[in-house]
């Protein structure tokens, strides 16, 4: 079952086309990694999926439907550095307020609500950080948080935009073992990611994107010297065929 359909999108910041005639499917139940040279785009296809900034042209289709229709069934990690860490509201809250969906605007979250919330920061190790202001936690601890407001939804496509940069390897390995227990229980997942050294251990699928997608598929077809040469260019060099090791190198 196809979960997101992405057809001919194209996206540009004022003049500047930043996508063009983008086009992939998601099936369901995958963990897809997307891959690409910084400035490919990669950030911006997933605000244009999920309607935070307006394509030129192109479709996208959630569960065969609109976003608007669907979009209590996806769940959002943005970058780190695009969330305002000074303001004043603590672990718990920040994860309470992945149930607004559920809870209703203008409504006080129940016993129950703050109690679900709590069992998610359970979950990703930072229940005892719950009165913690977030401006106070580190950068892998409030990357926990976020994830842990995204989990509390339970949601069936979940994007997540670069969560395992700048985090200790102790969060990055419970984040991987988060996606991949959602991946088991037929969740579908896709997670801008920047390490090319991991990407054939964490995700089933991978789509290489360089302003428009070079290849799309199974990390096992996709993944290989030769579409990575072409979507990264001259910054690419390939240590070993089997992409086992890869070196990025600036020019």
């Amino acid at each position: 079952m196809t979960v997101l359909s992405v057809q001919k999108l194209t996206v540009s910041y004022r003049k500047n086309t930043v996508l063009h005639d983008v086009s992939f499917d998601i099936p369901q139940g995958s963990l897809t990694g997307i891959v690409g040279p910084n400035g490919a785009g990669k950030s911006t296809l997933l605000k244009s999926i999920l309607d935070l900034h307006p394509p030129v042209s192109g479709s996208v289709t959630f569960f065969g439907s609109t976003f608007q229709k669907q979009k209590k069934r996806i769940g959002y990690v943005p970058q780190r550095g695009s969330v305002d860490w000074d303001f004043p509201t603590n672990a718990l809250d920040v994860v309470t307020m992945g149930l607004y969906g559920q809870i209703g605007w203008l409504k006080w979250p129940t016993r129950r609500h703050r109690a679900k919330a709590m069992e998610a920061l359970e979950k990703m190790g930072m229940s005892e950080y719950a009165d913690r202001q977030i401006s106070q936690l580190s950068g892998g601890q409030q990357q926990r948080v976020f994830l842990a407001r995204a989990l509390v939804q339970e949601a069936d496509l979940y994007f997540m935009d670069e969560p395992l940069a700048g985090v200790d390897a102790a969060t990055e390995r419970a984040i991987m073992a988060i996606l991949k227990e959602l991946k088991e229980k037929g969740k579908t997942v896709m997670v801008v990611h920047h390490d090319l050294q991991t990407v054939k251990d964490y995700f089933d699928h991978v789509l290489l994107l360089n302003h428009t997608v070079i290849k799309h598929g199974t990390t096992e077809e996709v993944f290989t010297a030769k579409n990575l040469t072409e979507t990264y260019g001259g910054t690419l060099k390939v240590m070993k065929e089997g992409v086992d090791h890869v070196q990025l190198i600036t020019q």
